[in-house]
């Protein structure tokens, strides 16, 4: 700070005032700058300890390249490992200013440098850095004597040039604050000597100028001043009350004045540190010696080491800890038993030796979570921060990540890891992840931490709805009830929440004149499809349409299934009579009948269809018992509606005969219609005229009759052809998929037919239909042969009539 000060004061002698403003932010943004690209994205800052409240320490947003507007919006915060008050920063103007009091000596002891390590975290985009403000000593703290008195006793007899040991002062302050200078106030016998040892170690001491003399002066009061070398100076100063004693004249001395020895830390209590040896010159009691710790000795190092009195031993009796205390001095006095006593001094240097004893510390801070599974590679998802209080090797950690994880630790600073995604994430395979982070250090044996970093997931819609299969056949009953439930289709997704929420719809298109959705509808969450009016097999025998599957997502994805409905016919067509002949009306057939004609002669035929399909549509036909019980000589042909004679006509029969025949469907239940005809007996010379009058009026029909039943017998081969098609085709499907039911009730097994000419007139013109009913599909197919009528008269229609009325066709199960 004070150098910053002192460039801006050289600018301001060159400049105006504005322009040293405008220079001002122009130098400090390049200095920053160049600091930042340097430092490895490291911001560095200087206070003075004991700064007041509210004192600047840098604008701290500016410099890091932050606008003042968004520091709120992304969570703008500073965290500390020390004392998290200490500093704090005005999110108004982006300020880092001090809160509250900083005492250096508390921060960091006696240590060279100390500094706030401060992480500055802000979110949306997450970003860190690391500010390190530096705390600069100063001159706040006396120079201190271990006692304000101290009282020594020295021997008249001690010789000139001889050095009396002293405990020098403390100060807690560092660098040239702790630098410390001793004054001796004027004094005849004594001068002051300070002497500086390899180890940096001032060693304070008396040095006597000239003998001392008991009886002229006893006693001498000395002042001696501790003067540290801060500004302003500070001061410190002890009194020295010097005893002159007389008799015993040989101290003891030791063989070394510097005993220097290496302990590790957690050394067991008793370990032997060192042996101190001293000898006297004296003789007798006077060369006994006792050892003890000085007088000045403090009592950390009472509390550690324990000195014999008699052989000097220096033993280990308390925890000794690297991380507390590295090095201790420790001062030794070995005292005659002379009368009056002498002692002579030495100094043990115990230096601890570090021993991989602390486990490695994990902390994780700022997570981003859960984690998006399209977030990008690269993206920050953790920080990470590692410390261990061993030293050299025993304090260097290395960070590993467990195997097969999506993720990787970047080294972003010094003890500093970032948790970046490397791979890309998939919640549908795996929806959360314990990333276990192991932190292990150089030692031997290495000592290791874990933290398990929980990362969930999130889920994106990136899944569309999907269906077992892409088309569905449904059978269906026409006629049946509005509103019924025909099939129920099911998507699945999986992605989670709303985006595997699924709606179900239609696809909506034509059918015929009509919108599919006056047919059918689909309930949107449960997927069933219902009928909306009943449907009828002879208007519509297959309806086919698509439904759709699409979730609640953003954007919403979606799929199609294909729905082919066949509709299965019911018997609700009654069999229709067709008109005798062209202008014909009603279903009453006329005709002239000779008496003469033989036994099986053809009088009369019956034509009816009907609007069903397969066994619904197959008629046949049968005449009804006259009244009375009178047996006619008549009979009808089964299945192809013929009239023709029993017997030989005789005089005796009634010359107008009315016969009712009853046509029958085969559906269940059975549905008929009845036929009137009537037929007039007449001679054979009438017959003759009016035979030759109707083979005219004849011809006409007759030609026709024969050119529909060809057109009739090519429509049952295109038909039984389409039939045999469409069986094949549904038999394969039910193999590939399990058969599937309506709401509606089940079809029965349903006989497919073709009958003989004139039964299936109608139906034989529609489009062959496929039937479904419970269990494995077992439909039959019955085919007849078709007979074609000569003409009205013919003499070989009892031949056809037997082998018509035989009904034998061969029945094939598919």
């Amino acid at each position: 700070m004070q150098e910053r000060l002192s460039i801006w004061e050289r600018v301001a002698m060159v400049f105006s005032w504005r322009e040293v403003l405008g220079a001002r932010r122009q130098l400090l943004s390049l200095l920053l700058l160049t600091l930042w690209e340097a430092g490895s994205g490291q911001i560095h800052y200087s206070v003075p300890e004991e700064a007041k409240h509210g004192t600047f320490v840098g604008r701290i947003a500016q410099d890091l390249g932050l606008e003042l507007e968004e520091l709120v919006p992304r969570l703008f915060r500073v965290a500390s490992k020390s004392r998290e008050d200490l500093l704090e920063v005005n999110l108004q103007n982006g300020i880092l200013f001090v809160n509250s009091r900083i005492d250096r000596e508390e921060l960091c002891g006696r240590s060279s440098e100390c500094s706030l390590h401060l992480e500055v975290v802000v979110e949306r985009p997450l970003q860190f850095f690391h500010v390190e403000v530096e705390v600069k000593d100063i001159n706040d703290n006396l120079p201190v004597f271990p006692m304000p008195v101290k009282k020594l006793f020295l021997y008249e007899s001690r010789p000139p040039g001889s050095r009396i040991p002293l405990e020098g002062a403390s100060d807690a302050d560092v660098g040239m604050n702790s630098q410390l200078t001793y004054i001796l106030h004027s004094n005849e016998y004594f001068t002051l000597d300070v002497k500086r040892n390899d180890e940096e170690i001032k060693s304070l001491g008396l040095v006597l100028k000239k003998l001392l003399n008991r009886e002229d002066t006893p006693e001498h009061h000395l002042l001696i001043m501790a003067v540290d070398g801060g500004k302003p100076e500070l001061t410190g100063s002890t009194q020295l009350i010097i005893t002159i004693l007389d008799v015993n004249d040989n101290a003891p001395e030791f063989e070394k004045s510097i005993y220097k020895v290496r302990l590790f830390e957690n050394a067991p209590n008793g370990t032997l540190a060192v042996i101190v040896n001293a000898s006297d010159l004296d003789e007798g009691v006077n060369k006994d010696i006792v050892y003890s710790f000085s007088t000045d000795t403090s009592a950390d190092i009472l509390s550690k080491f324990h000195l014999d009195p008699v052989n000097g031993y220096i033993s280990v009796k308390g925890n000794l800890d690297f991380e507390e205390t590295k090095l201790y001095e420790i001062q030794v006095e070995a005292t005659d038993k002379g009368t009056p006593p002498m002692a002579g001094h030495c100094t043990v240097l115990v230096e601890i030796l570090d021993t991989n004893d602390n486990v490695p510390e994990l902390v994780t801070k700022s997570l981003s979570l859960p984690v998006l599974e399209d977030t990008p590679l690269g993206t920050i998802i953790a920080l990470i921060s590692v410390s261990d209080r061993d030293s050299g090797p025993n304090g260097q950690v290395t960070c590993t990540l467990s195997p097969h994880v999506p993720f990787k630790l970047v080294s972003t600073f010094k003890n500093y890891y970032s948790l970046v995604l490397d791979s890309t994430l998939d919640r549908e395979s795996v929806s959360d992840y314990a990333v276990v982070v192991t932190a292990r250090d150089g030692g031997s044996p290495s000592l290791s931490t874990t933290v398990t970093v929980s990362v969930e997931v999130a889920d994106v819609n990136d899944n569309a709805p999907t269906f077992a299969q892409p088309e569905y056949t449904v059978f269906v009953k026409e006629n049946n009830p509005p509103g019924c439930h025909i099939f129920t289709v099911s998507a699945r997704d999986l992605d989670a929440q709303e985006n595997a929420l699924v709606s179900y719809s239609l696809v909506e298109r034509r059918v015929g004149e009509r919108a599919l959705s006056s047919y059918v509808s689909v309930h949107a969450e449960s997927g069933k499809v219902f009928a909306l009016q009943p449907l009828d097999h002879e208007e519509l025998e297959l309806l086919q349409f698509q439904v759709s599957a699409r979730d609640a997502g953003v954007p919403p994805l979606g799929s199609n299934v294909t729905l082919q409905v066949f509709v299965l016919d019911q018997n609700d067509n009654a069999p229709a009579l067709l008109p005798p002949g062209a202008g014909g009306g009603g279903g009453a057939v006329s005709q002239l009948v000779s008496r003469s004609v033989g036994a099986g002669h053809v009088v009369a035929k019956v034509r009816a269809v009907d609007a069903d399909s397969g066994y619904n549509a197959w008629l046949s036909y049968e005449l009804q018992a006259a009244a009375g019980g009178a047996r006619s000589p008549f009979r009808v042909g089964l299945y192809t509606g013929e009239i023709s004679t029993t017997r030989v006509l005789e005089e005796a029969d009634e010359p107008r005969q009315r016969l009712l025949v009853l046509v029958k469907d085969h559906g269940e239940p059975v549905l008929a219609a009845t036929a009137t005809v009537l037929l007039s007996l007449v001679d054979n010379g009438q017959a003759s005229k009016i035979s030759s009058r109707m083979s005219k009026e004849a011809t006409n029909p007759n030609l026709a009759l024969v050119d529909v039943n060809v057109y009739l017998i090519i429509a049952i081969c295109a038909v039984s052809s389409l039939l045999v098609l469409t069986l094949l085709l549904y038999t394969a499907l039910r193999c590939s998929a399990p058969p599937t039911e309506g709401a509606c009730a089940p079809g029965k097994r349903v006989l497919v037919c073709s009958s003989a000419v004139g039964s299936w007139s109608y139906s034989q013109q529609r489009r062959q239909r496929v039937c479904s009913g419970e269990g494995p599909p077992k439909p039959d197919l019955m085919a007849f042969s078709p007979s074609l009528p000569a003409g009205p008269f013919s003499g070989d229609r009892e031949e056809q009539l037997d082998a018509d009325a035989g009904v034998s066709t061969k029945v094939s199960t598919f």
